[in-house]
């Protein structure tokens, strides 16, 4: 609530009973009474914004001796007596205004159009009240001859309110005393200059006439809900007064780090956000689990106590030696000793990694890429699990083919690749750095015929090999050429040349035919204009190859 600062609602019951106010100094026409319902109208459904309200925080003040019936009963008893002593009065304040229509229109309700019942209680529906500009009977009923009419009593029974709301509230709460005292206040207005000292009661109900009677004794109901509204939350407020400064307990760790390498220590400190120096926690490691108390109530407590951790400066401080990789889970109990006596208790339970140590060692003039195949990478953070480390680069596409495992393919040998890599650290990804990789196009295989490039052979070795063949010689990748077309050439025993073309790598019957017609001892055999493809589509030149017939 506001205590002493007034809410949106509030402000708006305030300014209709100005409007009000200012309305009773004009002749009471038909348009000033059509206003004066509005004005009621108005007040009344702010009346029951504030009870519905008012029905809520009841209802918390149960939840909450259903969770601690010691700490919150007595603050419940306090509230409820002030719904009663609320109630008492709205209702009583309903009465003067059911009496007062009745008195005007007649007393049977049956017979009275502005009177109705509603949840068991008597409404006034104001719309259909008739004579709304008399004062005659109001101001007997109200003031009456000798200053003893109801007015007197009711404002009587405000006093009695505000000072039972005011003597359950602590001298040092100045905002909320200011905010009853200001919204039940019936002291008498200023004086003015040369003319009769006004009390309460004649300012609010002297010579008024009923049409605006009546939202007058609305706008003191709605007084009476504000007040209630203000005074039940102050005490709902004192169930945890008595207890910490702070509002809210939270188990608190913090981990060197979740993600640890297998070898290293996992430390972590364990302690209450808010804490008292004089009352350090007891913090006991193992397992727990929720149990019902006799009294229908949960707690917690432990089923396997672990260990129970030294504590420094507030903080117990948990270790574990790390000795095999994994995910590990580990949690306990936090208990601090409360000022009524008895322990707060808060669960917690926390899970870290341990990853095997790694090494990422890149020697500096071999971080090549190759346009067109897949080029193999390991990727890892140390301390990070594989499946969260998001690599990139440029230049390329990278793909992930297994936990640390990846394969890069470049786009273009014209421009460096640059892999970039980020881990997930605490569900946010962080930069790890990146590295630079030159890119080239596959270096070109050498063309072999028998394993050999050129030399010696024999006629018979010739004729029994399978074709031309494209082969990586040192070579760290396992990439296959195929050749797509060669020429074989030698010349005869009259020195003319002979020549045999083919598509494709294979020695088929021409060309062994071919071999046996032309080929023999001391002869010189060519293969050129060798042509192949390999893995990234491109096609190339290959070198000739020439043999010596043996």
């Amino acid at each position: 609530m506001g205590h002493g600062k007034e809410t949106p609602r509030q402000k708006m019951i305030g300014m209709m009973y100005l409007v009000l106010t200012a309305m009773l100094a004009l002749n009471v026409s038909a348009e000033v009474l059509d206003a004066f319902r509005l004005v009621n109208e108005g007040i009344k459904n702010t009346t029951e914004i504030f009870t519905q309200k008012n029905k809520t925080i009841y209802k918390e003040f149960e939840a909450e001796v259903a969770k601690n019936e010691e700490k919150a009963r007595e603050w419940k008893e306090r509230a409820f007596d002030v719904r009663t002593q609320a109630d008492e009065l709205y209702d009583y304040i309903q009465n003067l205004k059911v009496t007062i229509v009745k008195q005007n229109q007649g007393k049977n309700i049956k017979e009275n159009p502005a009177l109705s019942e509603k949840d068991g209680k008597i409404v006034v529906d104001q719309s259909k009240v008739t004579g709304e500009n008399k004062t005659s009977k109001t101001t007997s009923f109200l003031i009456g001859n000798e200053k003893n009419g109801k007015a007197y009593e009711l404002k009587e029974k405000l006093n009695e309110y505000r000072e039972n709301l005011l003597e359950m509230v602590s001298e040092e709460d100045k905002k909320i005393i200011e905010a009853i005292s200001s919204s039940l206040d019936t002291s008498d207005p200023p004086a003015l200059e040369d003319r009769e000292q006004k009390t309460w009661e004649i300012k609010h109900f002297y010579e008024i006439p009923l049409g605006a009677i009546l939202p007058i004794l609305s706008k003191i109901q709605a007084d009476v809900r504000n007040a209630e509204s203000e005074m039940i939350q102050y005490l709902f407020n004192q169930i945890e007064a008595g207890s910490f400064s702070f509002n809210k307990l939270e188990a608190t760790v913090i981990p060197n780090s979740n993600n640890i390498i297998r070898g290293n220590k996992y430390k972590a400190e364990v302690f209450l956000a808010a804490r008292d120096t004089t009352a350090p926690p007891k913090i006991l490691i193992g397992e727990w689990d929720s149990v019902r108390k006799e009294d229908g109530s949960y707690d917690v407590e432990m089923t396997h106590v672990r260990d129970s951790l030294e504590i420094q400066g507030g903080k117990g401080i948990f270790e574990k030696e790390t000795n095999s990789t994994g995910s590990f889970k580990w949690g306990g109990i936090i208990k601090l000793m409360g000022p009524d006596g008895n322990y707060i208790k808060k669960p917690f339970e926390r899970e870290y990694q341990v990853s095997p140590p790694n090494v990422v060692i890149s020697p500096t003039k071999m971080n090549v890429f190759y346009v067109g195949i897949p080029n193999p990478v390991s990727i890892s953070i140390p301390g990070i699990p594989a499946e969260d480390v998001r690599p990139s680069m440029t230049n390329g596409r990278i793909n992930k083919v297994g936990p640390g495992k990846y394969e890069v393919k470049p786009n273009s040998s014209r421009q460096n690749c640059v892999v970039r890599v980020q881990g997930k650290v605490d569900g946010d990804f962080r930069s790890y750095g990146n590295q630079e990789f030159r890119v080239k196009d596959l270096p070109t295989p050498t063309a072999k015929v028998a394993g050999k490039a050129g030399g010696d052979i024999r006629a018979e070795e010739l004729q029994l090999q399978s074709g031309v063949l494209a082969k990586m010689d040192d070579f760290l990748f396992d990439l296959n050429y195929e050749v797509t077309q060669f020429t074989v050439t030698t010349t005869d025993r009259g020195g003319y040349l002979k020549e045999l073309k083919k598509n494709g790598y294979k020695f088929d019957q021409e060309v062994v035919n071919w071999f046996r017609d032309n080929v023999s001892v001391g002869r010189k055999v060519n293969f050129e204009d060798i042509k192949a493809v390999g893995p990234d589509g491109r096609e190339k030149d290959l070198n000739p190859i020439t043999f010596t017939v043996k």
